[in-house]
């Protein structure tokens, strides 16, 4: 299956309230590297793991890591595998309130549960915007990964209404940081 090409989807990366959470000065893609960096040995943790799933599932396995370090960051903010108040569970934070959990907080189970609702919001963006070119589906999966299919409105908002209004565009900017560092 085709998803595109991460390394070709366009990003502005993170803003300042994402930055701000290491205490960033600054914002933008150097800010999303800064944080995949930091998160680099936590994710090398589960470098097999997010490779095998990647491989099983045609999914780019830096986009999983990018995943993986926005919403976790590779483990570090999650109390006993949960995060978002109880509410998600494991590296990719899989929502409990609408979906059964499956597998341990870092297994791969979880990381394909993870990765296939992923591509479930990809391939619902592609029905949507057929028109759009493979990044742009990409790029509007993984928006739609943090706050639905219904909210991804057009390319230019992707992000608006999205934790700290650049999901997407931190997530492809860390996976990009991944892919290009051969991390993945």
């Amino acid at each position: 299956m085709d998803y595109g090409d991460i390394m070709k989807v366009e990003t502005t990366g993170a803003g300042k309230k994402t930055s701000g959470q290491d205490q960033l000065s600054f914002t933008g893609v150097a800010a999303s590297h800064a944080m995949a960096q930091t998160d680099l040995s936590k994710m090398n943790n589960y470098k097999i793991n997010i490779t095998k799933v990647g491989e099983e599932t045609g999914l780019d396995p830096a986009i999983i890591a990018g995943i993986i370090s926005r919403e976790s960051r590779a483990g570090n903010a999650l109390t006993d595998g949960w995060g978002d108040n109880g509410n998600a569970w494991g590296l990719m934070q899989v929502d409990k309130r609408y979906h059964t959990l499956q597998g341990a907080w870092n297994s791969v189970e979880h990381l394909h549960q993870g990765t296939k609702i992923l591509i479930g919001f990809i391939n619902e963006i592609k029905k949507k915007f057929p028109n759009w070119t493979a990044e742009q589906q990409l790029k509007g999966g993984i928006a739609s990964y943090n706050f639905g299919t219904k909210n991804v409105q057009t390319l230019g908002g992707m992000d608006r209404g999205t934790s700290g209004d650049d999901y997407s565009s931190d997530v492809v900017a860390r996976a990009q940081w991944y892919k290009t560092n051969r991390v993945f």
